[in-house]
């Protein structure tokens, strides 16, 4: 069987990657172990502006451009939302995140994602104050995932398999088992580590647990953002995550982690109680150390290219980047600088 791609890995990244290609008209094959994978696991927030100091993402325009028309595509090909918005309240904690929050306010290019400061509304406790935030939502990616799964089986293009490297030929052609193919895309996550081609990048893996919850009242119209983040995901469900954990590498979930985002949530939003913990969830980020994705090819073995490293941005970075290796592989346009793994080969290549 001749095929022009083969990807590996069915997570966000392998995809939407996979979608991508498959509009370009390339005959594609994506394997996939069937196993839960950290995009399974992720609650895929769109989220323009993070972290305590409040920093707009970069070229956050043009991501959050492609991603919703990538979504906004997909909603009409499988007649099903995927992309659901929801503005944000970011609870803030200290007298000086509330000054850098009215700073933000004021500068240009802020105005687009930042509404206003506000009063924490009733059940929320927020004495610093609530900063409004919009253009944020999330990413139903479990149905996502599994509506891109269930058409690339109907085209012939998907086939679950535990991929052994050793069955991969690079000579005299490239080749996987029975297919012959022209290029092998690794969008594996953070089993990218084994791999023996790209394994030497410097991957920063984390941990992340999130809970899902069913609550006795009615959940807030809006996602709460308090260093942790409650999600609304149905009327009286909500989820709850994530931990941040780069020691404990594993997919295990662990009660100590529960109860850390428990008590989190008690804090800023003490009415949620009581409320019942339906599910406890844990996977593993595929992060970086520059916190720029992996994507790019094998310095020696130029048929082999890597698609990897979001982190918790899939959502909203993953479809400008997608376009943009498939730009690189139709028509050897260069990749952006910040991404392309050509800025490892020296440190992590050998000779």
């Amino acid at each position: 069987m001749q095929i022009d791609i083969l990807l590996i890995g069915q997570g966000l990244a392998g995809s939407l990657l996979a979608w991508e290609l498959h509009r370009r008209g390339y005959r594609i094959l994506l394997l996939d172990k069937g196993l839960e994978n950290a995009s399974q696991v992720a609650a895929g927030l769109i989220n323009p502006i993070t972290g305590q100091r409040l920093v707009k993402q970069a070229e956050v325009e043009t991501l959050l451009s492609a991603a919703l028309n990538c979504y906004e595509q997909m909603a009409r090909q499988f007649r099903q939302g995927f992309f659901v918005p929801l503005p944000m309240l970011k609870i803030l904690r200290s007298q000086k995140e509330r000054e850098l929050a009215e700073r933000r306010l004021n500068e240009p290019g802020y105005g687009d994602f930042l509404v206003d400061l506000i009063d924490a509304p009733p059940g929320v406790n927020a004495p610093f104050g609530v900063l409004q935030q919009r253009q944020t939502g999330y990413l139903q990616t479990e149905a996502l995932l599994q509506q891109l799964r269930n058409f690339l089986l109907s085209q012939g293009s998907y086939r679950q398999t535990d991929l052994q490297y050793s069955d991969i030929r690079l000579q005299p052609a490239l080749q996987w088992r029975d297919i012959s193919t022209r290029h092998i895309v690794f969008c594996e996550g953070y089993q990218a580590l084994n791999n023996p081609w790209f394994g030497g990048l410097p991957f920063q893996l984390a941990k992340g647990e999130i809970l899902s919850c069913q609550s006795h009242q009615a959940m807030p119209a809006q996602i709460l953002n308090f260093g942790h983040w409650l999600l609304p995901v149905g009327v009286q469900r909500f989820k709850l995550g994530a931990s941040f954990d780069t020691q404990q590498l594993d997919t295990m979930p662990t009660p100590a982690t529960k109860a850390a985002l428990l008590a989190s949530l008690q804090t800023v939003y003490p009415a949620d109680q009581p409320h019942e913990v339906c599910q406890h969830r844990a996977g593993i980020r595929p992060t970086t150390r520059d916190k720029q994705p992996f994507i790019g090819s094998h310095p020696q073995h130029t048929r082999l290219h890597i698609f990897n490293g979001f982190g918790a941005k899939g959502s909203l970075a993953i479809p400008w980047y997608a376009a943009r290796f498939a730009d690189y592989l139709q028509q050897q346009t260069p990749l952006p600088v910040a991404c392309d793994i050509r800025r490892y080969y020296d440190a992590h290549f050998s000779a």
